[in-house]
């Protein structure tokens, strides 16, 4: 067993793990594609995103220290959670000038360590391909590893697509005063991934180690194109049409995945 890393004060690493998460939908007539985006703003309020990425601070051990959301309109929502590594306890002085929340500045001088949510959907405006995105970041300064959250968060939503970068930034010193600029073993992100995740998906890495950043791509490998219709398409569709618009999801969800225009 690798013994504990003795470290000079504080760990002054930076972990973040950044999520773009995709789910993808056919919806045939404009009404149904107006339903899809309120039913998006519905099941991912920013209500819904906060009570996940609270549970996401459990996950990890962490303390909230500050939460501010938003839901937007036309579409849309967005929460920031500010975290710390240990619970932060106000002075008597403190309490006595600002009892309540914190000061601000006890906020400031850790807001290394968040979480962050917002979600985009879009519709293409001829095909009837729907497209929710999810951008998620968990950055944490200290012991605490975003990683224990990798596989909560990719099954908290309709995860057809998911592209994840983990990145280790900054140094942390041992007691012989050496730098660290990684406190832990790691050659790809699917190290990470429990069995049945790694089982769902197809995956790509792009890892530079020298550099401690890890990418992995994603992509649901079991195919039913009953799972990705919305509304009257899910039984107004001849067998001909059906072709159509399973090449049209597979062909969007492949453009995604690799992040480029497929032909």
């Amino acid at each position: 067993m690798k013994s504990k890393l003795k470290l000079h004060g504080f760990n002054n690493l930076t972990k973040t793990l950044s999520f773009n998460i995709y789910d993808i939908c056919y919806a045939q007539t404009p009404q149904d594609q107006q339903a899809y985006v309120e039913y998006i703003n519905q099941e991912y309020d920013a209500a819904r995103l906060t009570q996940i990425l609270t549970d996401v601070v459990d996950i990890i051990g962490a303390n909230i220290l500050n939460i501010a959301r938003q839901d937007y309109e036309p579409q849309g929502a967005s929460v920031t959670i500010l975290i710390s590594e240990q619970p932060v306890t106000p002075t008597d002085s403190q309490i006595e000038e600002s009892p309540g929340p914190l000061p601000d500045t006890i906020l400031a001088h850790l807001d290394k360590s968040h979480i962050t949510v917002h979600t985009y959907p879009e519709i293409h405006p001829d095909n009837g391909i729907a497209t929710f995105r999810v951008d998620i970041d968990v950055s944490t300064c200290g012991v605490i590893s975003p990683l224990k959250a990798l596989n909560y968060l990719i099954h908290q939503f309709d995860s057809d697509i998911v592209t994840v970068d983990y990145r280790v930034r900054g140094f942390t010193r041992d007691i012989e005063g050496r730098k660290h600029f990684i406190d832990h073993e790691i050659n790809s992100i699917q190290n990470y991934l429990s069995d049945d995740t790694r089982g769902a998906y197809q995956m790509l890495d792009v890892n530079v180690y020298q550099e401690n950043l890890f990418h992995t791509k994603m992509l649901l490998k079991q195919f039913e194109l009953d799972n990705y219709l919305f509304g009257d398409a899910t039984n107004n569709l001849s067998s001909q049409q059906r072709e159509q618009v399973t090449e049209r999801v597979r062909h969007e969800m492949l453009e995604i995945f690799y992040g480029r225009n497929v032909a």
